[in-house]
């Protein structure tokens, strides 16, 4: 069951409703801070991981740079912290397949920070692996019915392609043959 979104309450609380938070097709494992892309493991390091859940707790708002600071360093330490925010964000966009130039999911605010453009869903159960015994087997047949049509729909693609590559050389060697033979008997040599 998903929490429901309340734009007064804070994300940080509904992000600690829940375990899962499911971001398109990302999930967040929080407890584990692991992230999933249609189930396949993505490697964060620590800072973008923390990027991002960052940018999860406040969803359409500002995350300031000042903020992203706080969070990434302790405030004794001393390195260049725009470049390594910059760097930081990049990873995380890398990772989710995003850009700044046509942002899907971080949207840069010039001289202010990030805002995350996609609400999250959050949950207390996998949304991966969600449902009964019976519905996951429902799900598998289904899976793996189209997984079946689908190299027959490929065979027959190939079948089709050698067929209308065969009807095209038999028709150029009948056309070359009868331009031959054409040429043949209008040749003033015989």
């Amino acid at each position: 069951m998903q929490a429901s979104y309340d734009p007064t309450s804070t994300e940080s609380t509904a992000l600690s409703s829940g375990r899962y938070v499911r971001l398109g097709p990302f999930q967040i494992d929080q407890q584990r801070q692991e992230i999933t892309k249609n189930g396949e493991k993505l490697k964060l390091q620590g800072k973008v991981y923390r990027v991002l859940m960052a940018l999860l707790e406040k969803p359409g708002e500002v995350v300031t740079r000042e903020e992203l600071r706080q969070r990434l360093w302790p405030a004794e330490t001393y390195v260049n912290y725009d470049a390594n925010v910059n760097t930081t964000v990049n990873k995380l966009r890398l990772a989710l397949g995003d850009s700044s130039d046509k942002p899907i999911y971080i949207e840069t605010i010039p001289r202010r920070g990030y805002c995350l453009l996609v609400r999250p869903e959050i949950s207390a159960t996998s949304m991966i692996m969600t449902g009964s015994v019976s519905e996951r087997g429902e799900l598998s047949a289904k899976l793996s019915g189209n997984s079946d049509a689908r190299p027959h729909a490929t065979v027959w693609n190939v079948a089709v392609i050698i067929g209308l590559l065969l009807a095209g050389i038999l028709l150029g060697a009948g056309l070359t043959r009868w331009w031959i033979s054409q040429f043949a008997s209008t040749s003033p040599w015989h």
